[in-house]
């Protein structure tokens, strides 16, 4: 039996250099990533040490020279360990990851606080050769990283930011680890076939094969979206959607060590402190320095006109749903909504989420998804089972460019399991960047979601929702696979936070494509295409409940930016402050014990801090580019060429407006999004 060694500290020797997954062992990662940490050290001390006067090419740039990969140990193994937190994470990488989170934080802030690196970095920022638009660009992001993260603090003011950061990095972890528990933790289990009543054979099957699973008779039913939004949509047994329903809203909010109240406290008070000790009034002052939106006045202009403008439609959507629902019930409460509006639904269109299914099995899904990819860009995906992948359920493809040259690998793992987050989300586990050698370094990207996973005796059959969530991450894998920049900080998806949903909200616009569909939604059974009355019905039925669904979104703007413009310190009832956060854009009934804070991953553990609004300061920029693909032709390949090059290549090298509008050829307007929402403004009387 040979000697194990340790797979991040020697070649991967696999396809296109691959993560080799199946070589890690746990106690790989403690010691790759203190290796790591050493290796950024010596790096460190080479440019400050470094006699030469300052510049560009021997402060800024270093990371690829002198020995390939030698450096870049940290980035690697970070990428794998942290993706795999949220991916396929256990008891022991949690406690592994509180080991290591304080040293990983330490380490950043001694780069980030060293003040012989900053002088030099300020030196080439003021002395400098001749730059590109991109190199100016990773100058000055360079630059004002540091300063961003305390460099021209004195040194009380560094030890305070350290103690700072640290302690929100360490809650940020505690934070995701209790969500996911706790998540976890509830099942409702069935044994009386007659609670099933109304669910339809998909859900029960589904809830069925999770029984087995877990070893217990009857069904299983989880707070896992494909789990949860069925038996919401369609069970009669109001008593066990409400127990569902109340289950899934008061999660990390009970008595136990999973409550994650007093953590958002602290981290919404160690933000404010952060950006105050920096010079900023608030959190999130500090955030929009760097975004589209520029500052709070903007965000919350965009979010009261979204309010004005949909506000009315979206009342005349409840009340709609309150009348269906008096027939049954005298008060309609939240755990109705959904079972009322698919009733509405099928009165109106005849549809619903079943009806689609048979159409949508995933191996189509996945045929389709690719397809649109190669009509309008001409790259194709090929499954490659030599690609190491880090559980049974994902699948690796390299994907291949018009030109049949190599562009990227691309892995996606589709369905929920024990130790993976809920949601959908879009990663790498390698960026693309350009060496001094010319040579042009592509990326890994990969695609996580939780979508309705197969049974005995069906494969996974997802539902239209399901299928617009593949096309939104898949959107930014687009986004990372065509990344073509010199350096990889500015590469691929590394955008600001209101441009980056763009390319992945504009690849939803194709799911109710006629023609879209027809290359793919054929009967999983019968082979039959989707009928063209069920696609009309769709197209009809778009937007149902649409204003609903854009206020809920401003709701979740609205709670962000209220935390994260306080300017004192902050100690309100979590359940209350919330209440009043989003009151505006909330038109049905608040229940007291429901908390949506304790469980936002987005502006708590995932970077979205002060930057909800993007989703739809996004949307508006999606709605306006989809304009020009419907005027063209959906599958226009100049149209799809001209957005390639000016935005999905172009990552963060240029301002993103500036890329926008080289696209678009003018500034974008709310007005497509509301057209396509079929809202009509209503004029305010004098």
């Amino acid at each position: 039996m040979s000697e194990h060694q340790n797979p991040f500290l020697v070649p991967y020797n696999t396809p296109h250099d691959t993560v080799p997954f199946d070589k890690i062992r746990l106690e790989d990662y403690e010691e790759a990533f203190m290796e790591g940490i050493r290796r950024d050290n010596e790096q460190i001390d080479k440019i400050i040490n470094n006699p030469e006067k300052p510049t560009f090419d021997n402060t800024i740039v270093t990371s690829d020279e002198d020995k390939e990969g030698y450096y870049d140990l940290l980035g690697r193994v970070s990428a794998v360990f942290f993706n795999l937190m949220s991916a396929e994470t256990n008891d022991e990488m949690d406690a592994l990851a509180q080991k290591l989170q304080p040293i990983l934080t330490q380490h950043s802030n001694d780069v980030r606080l060293n003040p012989r690196l900053f002088e030099r970095i300020r030196q080439v920022h003021l002395h400098h050769r001749r730059l590109t638009d991109e190199e100016q660009r990773l100058l000055d992001d360079c630059y004002d990283g540091f300063v961003r993260s305390g460099a021209l603090l004195d040194e009380q003011g560094k030890e305070r930011l350290r103690k700072l950061t640290e302690e929100a990095s360490m809650l940020s972890l505690q934070f995701s680890q209790n969500l996911l528990k706790e998540n976890k933790a509830f099942t409702l289990h069935i044994t009386d076939e007659q609670q099933l009543d109304g669910l339809p054979d998909t859900a029960r099957e589904a809830a069925a094969q999770t029984a087995k699973e877990m070893g217990k008779e009857g069904w299983v039913f989880t707070l896992d979206f494909p789990s949860y939004s069925p038996f919401m949509t369609y069970s009669t047994q109001r008593d066990l959607r409400k127990q569902m329903y109340m289950e899934r809203n008061t999660v990390c909010t009970h008595n136990n060590s999973e409550n994650n109240i007093d953590i958002c406290k602290r981290l919404v008070n160690l933000r404010r402190e952060i950006a105050q000790l920096l010079g900023f009034k608030t959190y999130a002052d500090y955030v929009l320095k760097h975004r589209m939106a520029s500052n709070v006045r903007n965000v919350y202009r965009l979010l009261d006109d979204l309010i004005d403008a949909y506000r009315p439609t979206a009342i005349k959507e409840r009340d709609e749903l309150i009348k269906m629902a008096h027939k049954d019930v005298e008060k309609m409460m939240p755990w109705d909504s959904g079972f009322y509006s698919h009733k509405l639904q099928m009165k109106r269109y005849n549809l619903d989420a079943e009806m689609l299914r048979p159409y949508f099995e995933l191996s189509k899904v996945i045929e389709g998804v690719f397809g649109l990819a190669n009509k309008l860009y001409g790259i194709t995906f090929r499954e490659n089972k030599d690609i190491p992948v880090y559980h049974p359920d994902v699948k690796a493809y390299e994907v291949f460019d018009n030109d049949g040259s190599y562009l990227a690998v691309f892995y996606a793992d589709f369905h929920p399991r024990k130790g993976k987050q809920g949601g959908a989300w879009m990663t790498e586990y390698q960026g693309q960047w350009i060496t001094r050698k010319g040579e042009n370094v592509r990326p890994h990207v990969s695609v996580v979601m939780n979508l309705t996973k197969p049974t005995d005796d069906k494969p996974a059959l997802l539902t239209l929702g399901e299928v617009e969530t593949f096309l939104h991450e898949f959107g930014h894998s687009l986004h990372g696979m065509f990344a073509n920049t010199r350096f990889e900080s500015l590469s691929g998806t590394n955008v600001w936070w209101d441009f980056v949903e763009l390319p992945s909200q504009f690849m939803e616009n194709y799911a109710v494509e006629k023609d879209f569909l027809s290359t793919f939604a054929f009967h999983y059974k019968t082979g039959e295409p989707m009928p063209d009355e069920l696609i009309r019905r769709i197209k009809k039925s778009r937007n149902f409940m649409a204003a609903s669904g854009c206020l809920r979104q401003v709701s979740f703007g609205l709670l962000d930016m209220a935390y994260y413009t306080q300017r004192k310190p902050f100690d309100d009832d979590i359940l209350s402050f919330e209440k009043k956060a989003w009151k505006k854009a909330i038109i049905g009934t608040q229940l007291p014990d429901t908390c949506m804070t304790v469980q936002f991953s987005h502006i708590m553990a995932g970077g979205y801090a002060a930057g909800y609004y993007s989703y739809k300061w996004a949307e508006v920029l999606d709605a306006d580019a989809f304009a020009v693909f419907k005027k063209h032709g959906i599958f226009d390949k100049q149209t799809a060429q001209s957005f390639r090059d000016n935005i999905l290549s172009k990552g963060g090298t240029e301002h993103p407006m500036t890329l926008y509008k080289r696209f678009r050829k003018g500034e974008p307007t709310i007005d497509a999004l509301l057209k396509r929402n079929g809202i009509k403004r209503e004029t305010k009387k004098a």
